[in-house]
């Protein structure tokens, strides 16, 4: 073999050795950028969910996650004291609605004239829908069933007497569910409401007149019921 075949041959490994270098280091290089992009992605995809890099990841064009505020109503609701300290409410709202206020025949808060002045409300007006429910305003023993007028069979009353807390309240105006001796719980139903239509014309709100006493003194109602504000979450079903 001639020495020039021989330098040739020595010559092309030398060449094919640099072109195998050559696409190695282009490979690894396209490999790092390759990772170097991926990872460059992951960081800004995190950034696009923190708040104070938004403005960056705007910039860079990345996407925006959407959020949705919950959203949040207000609702009335009345809460009953809690007198015995056990964290639980003592008393509740007969009704669920408001206090009957002005109509024709006056006022239903506690304490408001009646007779011209002659003597004044013992209890609180809540006003009512004839037939609706009526429930207990506290826990106790159905101590008596009695009529709130005389001769008039319609208009029925309920006492409840609870003996632990010291407290009686009675509940006017009603077709009593219960009878007496019967143990009731707070919030539990005792009858319908019965319209007043009838005993007053001309103006009279449908209610059911509660009366609370401690020990004998009568007390105002919407000192230990209260209507409250609370934020309820809404919810959509599945």
């Amino acid at each position: 073999m001639t020495h020039d075949l021989l330098v040739a041959r020595a010559q092309g490994r030398f060449l094919a050795t640099r072109m195998l270098a050559s696409v190695g280091a282009a490979l690894a290089i396209s490999l790092a950028m390759g990772a170097v992009a991926n990872a460059s992605s992951g960081l800004v995809g995190r950034l696009a969910q923190v708040p104070a890099a938004a403005p960056l990841a705007r910039a860079l064009g990345v996407a925006q996650p959407t959020i949705t505020p919950a959203v949040v109503t207000r609702e009335l609701r009345w809460v009953g004291r809690d007198i015995d300290g056990d964290g639980a409410a003592d008393f509740a709202n007969p009704t669920g609605k408001a206090p009957r206020t002005f109509d024709a025949y006056g006022s239903g808060a506690f304490g408001a004239s009646r007779d011209g002045g002659v003597r004044h409300h013992e209890g609180v007006d809540y006003a009512a829908e004839a037939g609706q429910p009526v429930t207990a305003p506290m826990s106790g023993y159905v101590t008596k069933i009695g009529y709130a007028y005389a001769g008039d069979p319609d208009l029925q009353f309920v006492e409840i007497t609870n003996p632990a807390l010291g407290y009686e309240a009675r509940v006017f105006y009603i077709d009593a569910s219960v009878e007496v001796g019967d143990a009731v719980a707070l919030g539990a139903p005792i009858g319908k409401a019965h319209t007043l239509q009838h005993k007053y014309p001309g103006g009279m709100t449908d209610h059911v007149h509660l009366e609370v006493a401690e020990t004998g003194k009568r007390l105002d109602a919407t000192e230990l019921i209260v209507a409250r504000l609370v934020e309820v979450p809404e919810t959509t079903a599945d």
